[in-house]
């Protein structure tokens, strides 16, 4: 068995109905019904235009500064994919540009998380065509691998799964888990529903927050009136 240089299949993935129930939520509140334990590192920022990336994701770990699996999971990727690359966080060399970008925009695909640097910069922001990444360089790629497909990946203790939901927008990266996609999804929605309500009553000055003082209450603050 090639461990490090392998492609495998992907046994499971979350279906479409979740990844469009999902795509209308904030990853925030996606993320504090997670008990706020799970991130993908505040280095993976947005580098396209703007808009939401949510998908399955299709991994990949590779050699950092190389691209050859990349390439390769880029054939194998399906439309709606969300192609994730542990490449270290190196940053020396960009491992996709705007030619790969167009690839994946032909495709259909989700989006691409890069734990690593891109290059075209200008070219990808352009863009609504989800990518995210660690840096930027213009020096390119090496193509010789080693490298894997479908093995599970983690950025900053976040561990992603082949097949896991992906997903983003401007306040970052997360992923959900496979077999937890049903319940996360209803608690961030019924969350959701509550920040709507309180917006509402911010606007229509009613909103009131007597949990403040209670809670300082509860610390034993003093000066309280």
């Amino acid at each position: 068995m090639a461990i490090g240089f392998r492609i495998l299949p992907r046994a499971r993935q979350v279906g479409a109905e979740w990844v469009e129930r999902f795509r209308s939520l904030p990853v925030a509140n996606v993320s504090d019904v997670m008990a706020r334990m799970t991130a993908g590192g505040p280095r993976l920022r947005p580098m396209h235009r703007g808009g939401q990336m949510a998908g399955p994701a299709l991994t990949v770990k590779t050699r950092p500064g190389d691209n050859l699996m990349i390439h390769k999971a880029l054939a194998l990727a399906a439309p709606g994919d969300v192609i994730v690359v542990d490449a270290g966080g190196d940053l020396t060399n960009a491992l996709i540009g705007e030619l790969m970008l167009a690839q994946m925009v032909k495709k259909r695909l989700g989006g691409i998380v890069i734990h690593g640097a891109i290059r075209d910069s200008a070219a990808i922001a352009a863009q609504d065509f989800p990518v995210f990444a660690a840096g930027v360089t213009h020096r390119g790629p090496y193509k010789d691998g080693p490298g894997e497909i479908n093995v599970p990946v983690a950025f900053d203790g976040m561990v992603i799964a082949p097949g896991d939901l992906v997903l983003g927008d401007d306040d970052g990266l997360l992923c959900v888990p496979f077999g937890e996609v049903e319940a996360i999804h209803a608690a961030a929605a019924a969350k959701q529903a509550a920040e709507v309500k309180q917006a509402a009553d911010i606007e229509a000055g009613t909103y009131s927050a007597p949990w403040v003082d209670e809670t300082l209450r509860r610390l034993g603050c003093e000066g309280l009136d």
